[in-house]
Order: structure tokens, then sequence, then C-alpha cells
């Protein structure tokens, strides 16, 4: 760690040098990147002043110790070497958060999927309460949220809802909620009142531009069909619903949302580099899932990662073992406290690989 930080103290020093030439000043988009290279190493650089001062006065300390006769002196010596040692190990700390590399991808949007899985009826049911929770705790952030494709039944439950997630950092928030989300509690169609369980797969794929993914044209087979709704009836009457096949992958998207074909394509393209994107990112960063899948999970949907019960009002998350008795208003949207967790628990793991 100390050989990175003197590195990057060394950096700072040459970017100093380099903003006072003048032949730099003069080329304005070289001396900009430089000032903003500077500018983001400053916190950085400042901390290790601190611990390299605090580990100077520490040693001071330690030398008086050992010269010291007095007894008093002595234990005041100590105490001062004591709070020293903690204000040391804080600034390690804070050093080795501001070392951990931020994710290039937690900047993004995402594209979400949530789906019914066991459980029937309920599980669609389930998967419509999971929607309307993202859609709060995006409300709450200010977020943006526009439905891609959605399968209803009709009692008010999805087989499946795709949107898309819009914001500030919105993926670093929501990239945890990948995996299968099971629900204990007793169905409006229960007569008995007996508890069932069910469960919904939720997927976050961050959004991909363009740049990010190129998608030949001939790679796609493209169909177009009739709309239908919830239990099969006819939606409208001319071939707007896309159906787009990415035949070297084999992944399939549909989307009949919208009354334009135009439109349904477009969306299903969105939601097909999505799934691209994130099936290559996964790829070139399998040491990065596989980190991740020691800790707090993969996020593959195949996962368990939380459990819902309504009888209780409890909500659990199973890769931290965190339980909270307030699942009525995390239901509602407030998922900072699970969220913070996650985070905090992620950062925390990466944090122990710097030595």
């Amino acid at each position: 760690m100390f050989e990175r930080l003197e590195a990057i103290v060394e950096r700072n020093r040459e970017i100093e040098r380099l903003i006072s030439d003048p032949e730099v000043i003069r080329n304005r988009a070289r001396y900009t990147e430089l000032l903003q290279e500077h500018a983001s190493l400053q916190q950085l650089v400042g901390e290790y002043a601190n611990y390299l001062r605090l580990a100077s006065e520490i040693e001071d300390a330690e030398s008086m110790i050992s010269g010291e006769t007095d007894r008093e002196m002595l234990e005041l010596a100590a105490e001062e070497l004591r709070e020293l040692r903690e204000r040391r190990d804080e600034a390690v700390l804070r050093l080795k958060a501001m070392l951990v590399p931020r994710d290039p991808l937690d900047a993004k949007n995402i594209i979400m999927e949530i789906r019914a899985g066991t459980g029937g009826d309920e599980a669609a049911l389930f998967a419509a309460d999971l929607f309307r929770m993202y859609f709060r705790y995006a409300e709450r952030r200010g977020w943006k949220i526009e439905v891609l494709s959605a399968h209803e039944i009709g009692i008010g439950g999805f087989k499946e809802v795709v949107f898309s997630v819009a914001g500030r950092n919105v993926y670093e928030n929501l990239r945890y909620e990948s995996g299968t989300h099971r629900v204990q509690r007793v169905p409006q169609t229960e007569s008995a009142g007996r508890i069932h369980t069910s469960a919904v797969t939720v997927a976050v794929l961050p959004e991909a531009e363009e740049a990010d993914v190129e998608i030949r044209q001939e790679d796609l087979r493209i169909d177009v069909y009739r709309s239908s709704g919830p239990g099969g009836q006819s939606v409208n009457t001319t071939d707007s619903a896309v159906r787009i096949t990415h035949v070297p992958t084999g992944v399939v998207v549909t989307c009949q949302d919208e009354k334009s074909q135009h439109k349904n394509k477009a969306k299903a393209l969105r939601v097909l580099r999505a799934r691209l994107y994130e099936a290559e990112e996964s790829k070139r960063h399998k040491e990065r899932a596989e980190a991740r899948k020691s800790q707090i999970g993969s996020g593959d949907r195949s996962e368990r990662i939380r459990t819902y019960n309504f009888p209780q009002n409890r909500v659990t998350d199973h890769r931290i073992n965190l339980t909270l008795y307030r699942l009525d208003a995390v239901i509602e949207g407030d998922l900072d406290e699970l969220i913070d967790a996650l985070k905090i628990h992620d950062r925390e793991r990466r944090m122990q690989k710097i030595e």
C-alpha cells in the first residue's frame, strides 16, 4: 500500500511541475487534463501527509518514553502515544478506502428485469410488489423509470416486467439487487390462512451505450407479430410487437407495450444491448465476480439473496446476515439501510485486499 502511496505522491509532484511549465500551459487541453488529475489526487495526498505526520509523532513519543524516568511523565506520554496510534490506525483505514478503485460501471444507468418464479399467481403479485418498491426507491432519489416491457396477469401481477432506471450512480446502488427474492406471506386467495412461500428473480444490467456494444444487423433475426394482453386478448390489430433474436448468442428479447413497431424495436434493442454488455463484462471481469461471490454473492439470479416475511414484518438479506423488522417500510421503497449495508460490506472486503 505504501509503495502505491509514494508513487501517487511522486506523480502529484510531477503534475505540479508540469502545470508550472509555460509550454504545457499553452496547451489548453493538456493543461486542463493535468489540473483535473491534480485535483483528484489532493485528498489522498493530504491524508497520506497526515499519516506521515502521525507516524513521526509516534516515533518521537516512543523515543521520549524510552528515556523518561518520571512516573507521572511516563503516564502522560503513554496516554498521548495511545491516542496517536488510534489516530494513525484511523488514517490507515481512510487511506485504504481511498485506494479502493471505483467500479467504472457504478455511474451507469440500468435495465432491471423482474420475473415471477415459483409460486404461480402469488409470485406474480410479489413481482408487482417489488416493481413498486424499486419505483418508490427511485422516486425518493430523483431517478427516472421507464417501463420497456411488461407481461401482466389479470389480478394485478407481473409474470415479467423490464424497465430502465436513469439517474446519478444508479448501478452503484442497485447492483446488489440481482438474485432470487423469496416472499413468505398468506396469499389473498388463501382462505385457510396458510403462509405460502414464493420466489421472484431480479436481474440488474448496466445499460450499454451504442459505443459499448457493437450489434451487427446481420446477427439479428427480427420477427413482428400482433400484440396480446392479459388472458390473450388482442391489444391492437397491427403487427406492432417485436421479437429480436441475437443469433450468435441465442439471446431473445421481446417488446409489445408500444403501439408503434418502431418504438418496440428501439426498446427491445436497448434491452438486448444491456444483456450482451453485461455478459461481456462478466466474461472480462470473472475474477471480480468471483471475489464478490465469496462475500455478498455473485448476483446470479439462481442465488437466494433476500427473504421478505410479511407475518413477522421481517426482511433478511442472507449475504450479509442482516435482518430488519421493518418490512412495511422497505416494501414502500425505504431501501437505504439495506443497500448501504451491502455497499459498506463490499467496500470493507475490497479494503482488506489492500496491504
